[in-house]
């Protein structure tokens, strides 16, 4: 099978997954005036909580002035979600129902891009984002975190776009690891040694400078109003029972209810696409390596979190993905090569990725445990809730966006280290400074969850029989 090649895919040389052609800020039709207009005044729109009232006055749109036109799509995509969720979510109850003028044109548009219609990464920051200023008016040729802008925010807040744009610029910097790894693929298939070396060495790099992207979160995005102010509008109606949706969601005049998990980072193709090349296999969380019989990465859907978020990543993202698997043999070169320097360059990939993995679970403990275990200190306050955070006072009892993550993340960490090749590598990635236990099951007298998981703004179970997360 021939190597992917990235066009093939909506992947970009430069910008990796994200759109090399900048998203519309507009719908340029004015006939969607009436959507683009909510959207505009959304963060005002949910402080006097007026949305769900405006939305319903929405005309029923259609989307055929639009649907051969990709850049209008993911626009029409991503104010619809926005204004989804805000009608679920903002009103102290929320509704089990989208109106028709929102849950029509979301699920034709839906299916058209090969999403979910529901707010997902690619809604609420691949297709969210904008130039400050023009590059040629800035003298720079590269993009630049400081002069990016999110187009849409729930709060209107800084700390919610800085999220957003965080996630925008690590998909940027994220480019170079996806070409470094189909170089080192293209040499291996002609057998040049010297060659894979030098681009191992620049995928270890690459990836690198991810953990330090991740890292600047904390420069704009104050933890306190992530949990409370932002997190809550990116939950979805997928196991939200303790938020007041026990069924989900019904779409319109749709007599069922659908349930999906709502945005999260772990939705991001990047890390997936680092741990296909890498040969990193992760299992359900409890068993590693020996004590399960599939990894969850081989397509088992036994506990596989990282195998549902797949589902909501964008279609042409999804197949890249089965694509790469299908070609990718990084590590099982590296082995029957025997070779010093190329195995060095491979385990260093692994412990860039592996550090990467660390300074997440530091990012999440902040964002997400830190907040929960404040709230059951410091009891009822009066900050600000609405839907999810409203039920934090009793569900946090159980860990909501709590404690079971972290054996999840500190496991899908471990693995990172499982695969490297050469005696010194297993040694520190799995036993070194790189390399922080964390104590898992590994027997099978309790049953795995099979229960679906949910990103991090959904709720999550002390008992351990729920897992999830980011990357």
């Amino acid at each position: 099978m021939d190597l992917p090649i990235l066009s093939d895919y909506d992947i970009s040389p430069k910008s990796g997954f994200l759109p090399e052609e900048k998203p519309i800020s507009k719908l340029s039709d004015e006939y969607y005036k009436p959507w683009e207009s909510l959207v505009n005044n959304l963060p005002s729109l949910i402080l006097t909580k007026r949305i769900r009232a405006l939305v319903d006055k929405l005309p029923v749109l259609s989307v055929k002035r639009i649907e051969h036109q990709k850049c209008e799509l993911r626009r029409a995509y991503s104010v619809l979600c926005f204004l989804a969720h805000a009608y679920v979510w903002n009103v102290d109850q929320p509704t089990d129902q989208l109106p028709r003028s929102i849950s029509e044109p979301l699920l034709k548009v839906s299916s058209i891009l090969e999403v979910p219609p529901v707010a997902t990464y690619a809604g609420l920051v691949l297709w969210n984002f904008k130039e400050i200023m023009p590059f040629e008016q800035i003298d720079s040729e590269d993009w630049d975190l400081d002069n990016l802008s999110t187009t849409h925010t729930f709060t209107g807040s800084i700390d919610e776009s800085w999220f957003y744009l965080v996630s925008v610029y690590f998909e940027y910097k994220g480019a170079d690891c996806i070409t470094d790894g189909l170089e080192v693929l293209k040499f291996i298939r002609q057998n040049n040694v010297s060659s894979v070396i030098k681009n191992l060495q620049k995928l270890a790099e690459a990836i690198d400078k991810l953990g330090s992207v991740m890292m600047r979160m904390e420069e704009m995005c104050d933890p306190h109003a992530f949990y409370y102010r932002i997190r809550p509008y990116l939950a979805g109606w997928k196991n939200m029972e303790d938020a007041g949706l026990p069924n989900g969601l019904k779409y319109g005049d749709e007599e069922f209810y659908r349930s999906y998990a709502g945005g999260s980072n772990a939705q991001s193709s990047l890390i997936q696409t680092l741990d296909i090349l890498l040969g990193v296999e992760h299992f359900p969380t409890g068993f590693r390596g020996k004590d399960s019989n599939k990894s969850i990465s081989a397509e088992s859907g036994e506990n596989n979190f990282m195998n549902e978020m797949k589902s909501y990543m964008p279609g042409p993202h999804q197949r890249f993905l089965s694509h790469l698997s299908q070609v990718a043999n990084i590590r099982q070169y590296v082995l029957d090569q025997k070779h010093p320097e190329l195995t060095l360059s491979y385990d260093a990939c692994l412990a860039m990725l592996k550090a990467f993995r660390d300074k997440h679970i530091q990012i999440v403990t902040r964002y997400i445990i830190l907040q929960a275990r404040l709230y059951k200190k410091a009891g009822s306050s009066n900050t600000l809730r609405s839907g999810l955070s409203k039920s934090a006072g009793k569900d946090e009892q159980k860990g909501t966006g709590g404690t079971s993550l972290i054996p999840f993340l500190k496991q899908c960490r471990d693995e990172t280290g499982d695969p490297a090749a050469g005696k010194w590598g297993k040694r520190i990635l799995s036993s070194g400074v790189l390399s922080s236990r964390v104590t898992t099951k590994t027997n099978t007298d309790e049953p795995v969850s099979k229960k679906p998981r949910l990103g991090l703004a959904g709720q999550w179970s002390d008992s351990g029989e729920e897992q999830g997360g980011h990357w």
